[in-house]
C-alpha cells in the first residue's frame, strides 16, 4: 500500500532522535527548517550535530522513558535490534516513528524534499527506490526558481487585490493563474507596471 503525503505543522512539536551519527545528522538537517523541538540521544555525537544550537543533546544510551511526551521519534542508531525496539515502543504508545533502513518498521517516511520558502514538495517512492526519489527531486528542483519564496509572497498579496476587483470566482481564478504563469515565465515577481497591465486587461475583458 502506498503512503499518503500528509503535510503536518511541526512547529514546536517534540521529536526524539535516537542516534548521533551521519544518518541522524541527515534527518536533523531535513527537520530543523520546519521548527520542531528536537532531542537527540546517543553515547556520542557527530561534530555537526553538536554544532546545532537548537538541539537538546543527551549523551547517554537510549532509555524508553525518553519517549514520553514526544510527537514523533526517529530510530537512527547502528543497532538494528535497538531500532526495532524503539519502533515497537512507539507504535504501542501511538508515537509516529521512522526507522532508518527498515521501511516495514516505519509509520512515516522521509520524502526527498524541494523547499523554497513556504513551498515544500515531497517525493516518495514508498521506500522502493531512494535513487528514483532523489532523481525526481533534482528534476523538480530545476523547475522551481530559487526566488520562489518572493514569487509566492507576491502572489499572496495579489490574491487580496484580485478578490476585490473581480466578483466572479471563475474570473478570479483565471487572473491568479495568469499572474502565476507570468511569474514563472519571468522567474520573478511581476513589477507594479506589469501587474497593473495584466489586471487592466482582465478588467477590460470583463466589461465587454
Amino acid at each position: 500500500m502506498s503512503y499518503f503525503p500528509f503535510f503536518i505543522d511541526l512547529g514546536q512539536k517534540k521529536g526524539l532522535i535516537a542516534g548521533g551519527g551521519v544518518t541522524a545528522l541527515r534527518k536533523i538537517q531535513k527537520l530543523l527548517p520546519y521548527g520542531p523541538q528536537l532531542t537527540v540521544v546517543s553515547p556520542a555525537f557527530h561534530p555537526e550535530i553538536e554544532a546545532f544550537p537548537a538541539l537538546t543533546l543527551l549523551r547517554q544510551p537510549f532509555d524508553p522513558a525518553l519517549l514520553e511526551g514526544h510527537f514523533f521519534a526517529i530510530a537512527a542508531t547502528d543497532n538494528p535490534q535497538l531500532n526495532h525496539s524503539i519502533s515497537k515502543l512507539c507504535q504501542q504508545k501511538g508515537i509516529l516513528v521512522n526507522v532508518v533502513d527498515s521501511r516495514a518498521e516505519c509509520t512515516f517516511l522521509f520524502p526527498a524534499l524541494v523547499k523554497r520558502g513556504e513551498l515544500t514538495a515531497g517525493i516518495s517512492t514508498g521506500g522502493t527506490s531512494p535513487s528514483a526519489a532523489i532523481w525526481l527531486k533534482e528534476q523538480l528542483g530545476a523547475l522551481v526558481p530559487d526566488n520562489m519564496e518572493q514569487i509566492l509572497n507576491y502572489l499572496e498579496k495579489q490574491r487580496r487585490a484580485v478578490r476585490t476587483m473581480f466578483a466572479e470566482e471563475a474570473q478570479r481564478g483565471a487572473v491568479l493563474r495568469s499572474l502565476f504563469l507570468d511569474c514563472m515565465e519571468r522567474r520573478r515577481p511581476l513589477s507594479e507596471g506589469e501587474t497593473a497591465a495584466l489586471l487592466n486587461r482582465f478588467m477590460e475583458e470583463e466589461s465587454r
